[in-house]
């Protein structure tokens, strides 16, 4: 039967992260954009939470900083979402090639 090892979830952190760095390049739309960036944070904290369990005995280190990234994530998208709403307001479109004169 297949162990799962650290290898595994490495792995599956950095699929998240390439999906996400990809999205954020590729596309044009605010809403992807900032949807790929929480993939790019959900990568980081799986490799966080999987050093932490694999590596990291008695400490929490590795999950109280996945914690703070939750929050500075939620942080970001909301102010994200705001700026993108007083921008939609204002040009009615949401395609980031409108939106050069930032």
């Amino acid at each position: 039967m297949l162990e799962i090892t650290i290898y595994h979830y490495l792995f599956l952190s950095l699929i998240l992260f390439i999906i996400g760095i990809l999205g954020s390049i590729l596309s044009k739309h605010v809403i992807k954009i900032l949807i790929s960036i929480e993939f790019i944070l959900t990568g980081v904290n799986l490799n966080f939470i999987t050093f932490a369990t694999f590596c990291d005995g008695i400490r929490l280190d590795g999950y109280i900083i996945s914690l703070f990234y939750v929050a500075i994530g939620a942080v970001e998208l909301a102010v994200a979402l705001y700026i993108f709403y007083l921008m939609h307001k204002k040009k009615n479109s949401d395609n980031i090639d409108e939106y050069g004169e930032l």
